[in-house]
């Protein structure tokens, strides 16, 4: 058997190898402020837990970051209610931009009267307003309540007074479905408080009997 050439003239010749094709890749967008999710991620749990994944409905778009959810019947309500005394929709506004999770306001007449340079007098007239429409009601000194089926703002709840929050640094999530009930269900609930709660609620339309003695 003979060998052949060395030198590669009479031996079969392999094709040379065609440069691999490369896709060019889009640059991917710069994060930015409103959404720096990663593709993917891996969270480890302890033997005998399960995890649920859900979106959040919330956004990080929002001036501040942060926002409530608003019925839009109650803002046209509001609107046509007290256009004849505009200064009870400054007022509603304020505490609705003051609303901690589950539609509550720790402030006092004081305060909305100091943020907004009126006297204590007129705030005072104003919460008795919305408290007689049953968008507001006190639950004691220096807290209130926005009727969380006209404004909500959701988010973690902080833990009352007196009891422990489930876990260390956070409290009970925000549902609208059961702060609803828990108002029906209360036996201290204003009646107009309970009403605006009810499901399927109608808005009664203006009474200037309340809007009177509006500031001159």
């Amino acid at each position: 058997m003979s060998a052949g050439s060395t030198d590669g003239s009479s031996a079969a010749r392999l094709p040379e190898p065609q440069p691999a094709r490369t896709r060019r890749r889009r640059p991917k967008p710069p994060p930015t402020s409103y959404s720096r999710i990663p593709s993917s991620s891996t969270v480890e749990l302890p033997p005998g837990h399960a995890a649920q994944v859900f979106p959040l409905p919330t956004s990080t778009g929002f001036v501040g970051q942060e926002f409530s959810m608003d019925s839009l019947e109650f803002m046209r309500w509001a609107a046509r209610r007290y256009d004849s005394d505009r200064f009870v929709l400054v007022v509603l506004l304020t505490l609705m931009g003051c609303q901690e999770p589950g539609g509550l306001v720790e402030t006092t007449h004081e305060d909305i009267a100091n943020h907004l340079e009126y006297s204590r007098s007129h705030i005072t007239r104003v919460f008795k307003v919305l408290e007689a429409d049953g968008a507001l009601r006190s639950l004691r000194r220096g807290l209130y309540q926005l009727n969380p089926a006209a404004s909500l703002r959701g988010g973690l709840k902080k833990p009352q007074k007196g009891k422990k929050a489930a876990a260390v640094g956070k409290g009970e999530r925000v549902e609208q479905l059961d702060l609803l009930r828990e108002i029906l269900d209360d036996p201290e609930a204003p009646e107009a408080f309970k009403a605006m709660a009810q499901p399927g609620a109608k808005l009664e339309p203006r009474k200037p009997d309340l809007l009177e003695g509006k500031k001159s």
